[in-house]
């Protein structure tokens, strides 16, 4: 049920902020955007920080990879649920996100599509977590998606390198669901969105 009502969010508010530091969050905190992945932090500040979130009525995703003293094991989900209060993980690693769905937690597996050995490996670790959201990097190698989505009908989120209004249009047209920035002033599409949806309504 989460992440269906997640899925809604993203179909009015594409854009996803990704935060490095505590001065990004408290900007994210702000923003009319409703998703924040965490891509930063450590095991001593990151229950403050999905709190923080949680608090200002957002979805709050922690990239398990990223986080300071949390180890590649599946100890680290186990972390996750018991101390912190997010909705989601995100990691390169399938088996920490398939542990997680133990904990309904909603996952995205995150991609570097390189060249054509990436692809052929993300086809296995996609079928063997079985992710809720495919987060590809660069998110401007827009034709990886349709080599994606081929595949399988899993959402796709367009990550890095997004810098524009345009490359964000190029990817939601080209197969994405939703993009991720650290680029704050593209908060502003989500805007356009909600206009654009309230004039179809």
């Amino acid at each position: 049920m989460k992440f269906q009502v997640l899925q809604k969010h993203l179909l009015k508010s594409p854009v996803i902020l990704a935060v490095k530091n505590e001065e990004s969050l408290q900007k994210a905190l702000t923003s009319d955007c409703k998703i924040i992945f965490l891509l930063f932090g450590n095991i001593c500040t990151i229950e403050e920080y999905t709190k923080l979130a949680k608090k200002h009525g957002k979805y709050v995703f922690v990239h398990l990879d990223l986080v300071d003293g949390i180890s590649s094991r599946e100890i680290a989900i186990d972390f996750i649920h018991q101390y912190t209060e997010a909705d989601g993980v995100i990691s390169t690693k399938p088996r920490l996100l398939k542990y997680a769905k133990k904990y309904n937690f909603i996952t995205v597996l995150r991609i570097f599509m390189l060249d054509s050995m990436a692809l052929e490996n993300s086809y296995h670790n996609i079928d063997y977590s079985n992710p809720d959201m495919i987060e590809i990097l660069p998110g401007i190698a827009t034709k990886a998606f349709a080599l994606i989505k081929e595949y399988c009908s899993i959402p796709i989120i367009a990550g890095g390198l997004i810098r524009t209004k345009k490359d964000i249009l190029q990817a939601l047209t080209d197969g994405a669901t939703a993009i991720s920035s650290s680029r704050f002033e593209l908060d502003e599409v989500n805007e356009i969105m909600h206009d654009l949806l309230a004039n179809q309504a």
